[in-house]
């Protein structure tokens, strides 16, 4: 797995990673790696391109929860209760990391795994960045 680390600052400071190849037990932790350090330097806003991904295994979606859980817990207002309330109404989006162009296998892992209950899913590199408010 390759990923590019950009930044993006409008309307909102984002910091995108462009993902190449597997999200695998070879290579979850890395992305892990990154989102943390990029999140130590001041990140808040994260967004996932996730166009060049060829697999995501469940490896691949305990990274991509540890950095929803990071960002979440970051936020004081997103309290748990209110969290997993709004998760299992339908409500509740996280609006501090998005993904952006997976393919239809991947989208459908992130879906079988109920991800896309909680994460907004865009193919608009444009309406993801414009969705961070």
């Amino acid at each position: 797995m390759n990923i590019v680390k950009l930044s993006h600052d409008q309307p909102m400071p984002v910091t995108i990673f462009q993902i190449e190849g597997a999200i695998d037990v070879q290579s979850a932790d890395d992305l892990v790696r990154e989102a943390t350090a990029a999140f130590g330097a001041g990140s808040r806003n994260m967004l996932l391109d996730m166009d060049k991904v060829t697999f995501l295994s469940s490896s691949g979606l305990r990274a991509i929860h540890q950095i929803f859980t990071m960002l979440r817990d970051e936020t004081p207002e997103d309290a748990d209760a209110a969290v997993f309330g709004g998760i299992s109404a339908g409500t509740y989006k996280s609006p501090h990391l998005k993904l952006l162009k997976p393919s239809s296998d991947v989208q459908n892992v992130l879906k079988m795994s109920g991800f896309d209950m909680f994460l907004d899913i865009y193919q608009d590199h444009g309406q993801a960045l414009a969705s961070f408010q």
